[in-house]
């Protein structure tokens, strides 16, 4: 990896992450100005805000002609929000759990993970694809903001949320950066590719570990200071926002630019798909016990990103303990696991809490 490749990555990083803290900015104090609740903000506002970098990488990655980056992007985005930045967070402090984030959210977010697996069982995400999915992603804000609107009782204020500030500086925010954004998506998506090729690893594993977690970087900040704060709402409703806008948004969009759609690759088909769905269903009974993520719960939620990225890894090196590593997860981790889960959500339900 030359010097300029190691520059256009990390300047590139660099320029996401400040493009995405103004447009979070400008775009808070706008959605104040128009008098959504936080906890609405905190879904929408904020969590789409700090997915931009995703969307500006996935988009500019399908225009390009690199879907393997724009795809593995998301996929491996969703599965670092809810592990990484969920467990980090909850080690810092148990997460509370709103009910609106329990009754419809993480519903929505396991259903839209369905979804895409169906649309990808072909092999491709095209044009009609995702049209498809940024219509639902309109028809789930307009639900969401009525509803928001709707409601009579104020909901305590998010981190992140800002208010005061004229419309113009607002929308000056807003504007500076998308610029942001969009150049930095470029550097990063050059420095990645380049990386890839240099190594010989496929675009999709770049996708699923560097380009994910450098550009879920917004996400991190907002929820691990959120959590440090005690305002640990917002770590949650962020995560779980941001997943449903980078399938339903990210996808979308990027599918409809991309010049043939977005070929999935068999890979990512039969493991990394399943990976995500399995990880959003490991939400519901995590977030019924007590409305809370617990810090065992959240460093069960690290050790597994840490095991899946080193499955990941392995797989890419054809590594000869691989086939073993597997072995040990299949056989005895993961059934530990879900008998864990089992037991957690029996208590869960038979308690009065959320009944």
């Amino acid at each position: 990896m030359d010097l300029l490749t190691t520059v256009l990555l990390v300047v590139g990083l660099g320029v996401l992450v400040l493009g995405a803290e103004w447009l979070v900015r400008g775009a808070s104090r706008l959605a104040a100005a128009v008098g959504i609740s936080p906890l609405v903000v905190g879904l929408t506002v904020v969590a789409f805000g700090t997915s931009s970098p995703e969307l500006a990488v996935s988009v500019s990655s399908a225009w390009k002609g690199q879907p393997d980056l724009a795809f593995g992007n998301v996929v491996g985005s969703n599965i670092f929000n809810v592990l990484f930045i969920l467990g980090l967070s909850a080690l810092i402090t148990a997460l509370v759990v709103a009910r609106q984030i329990i009754r419809v959210e993480v519903p929505v977010m396991i259903g839209v993970s369905f979804l895409l697996a169906v649309l990808a069982w072909d092999g491709v995400i095209g044009r009609f694809d995702g049209a498809l999915l940024f219509g639902l992603l309109l028809t789930h804000m307009g639900i969401t903001v009525r509803r928001a609107r709707a409601e009579a009782k104020a909901e305590p204020p998010l981190e992140g949320v800002e208010s005061g500030g004229s419309l113009a500086s607002s929308v000056g925010f807003v504007l500076v950066g998308l610029v942001l954004l969009v150049i930095g998506s470029r550097w990063l998506v050059q420095g990645a590719v380049a990386i890839a090729q240099s190594l010989g690893v496929s675009e999709l594993l770049i996708g699923l570990t560097i380009v994910a977690a450098g550009t879920s970087l917004p996400e991190v900040a907002t929820s691990v200071i959120a959590a440090m704060r005690g305002e640990r709402d917002i770590a949650v409703a962020n995560v779980v926002g941001s997943n449903i806008f980078n399938i339903l948004g990210v996808l979308g969009v990027s599918a409809l630019v991309a010049p043939d759609g977005i070929p999935v690759a068999p890979a990512a088909l039969a493991f990394d798909l399943p990976v995500m769905i399995a990880v959003a269903l490991a939400c519901a009974p995590i977030f019924f016990t007590g409305q809370t993520i617990a810090r065992w719960e959240g460093g069960l939620f690290l050790g597994y990103y840490v095991a899946y990225t080193a499955f990941l890894v392995l797989a890419a090196t054809g590594h000869p303990e691989l086939e073993t590593f597997a072995s040990a997860m299949t056989t005895f981790v993961l059934p530990l696991t879900v008998v864990t889960l089992v037991v957690v959500t029996w208590r869960a339900w038979k308690a009065p809490t959320l009944r």
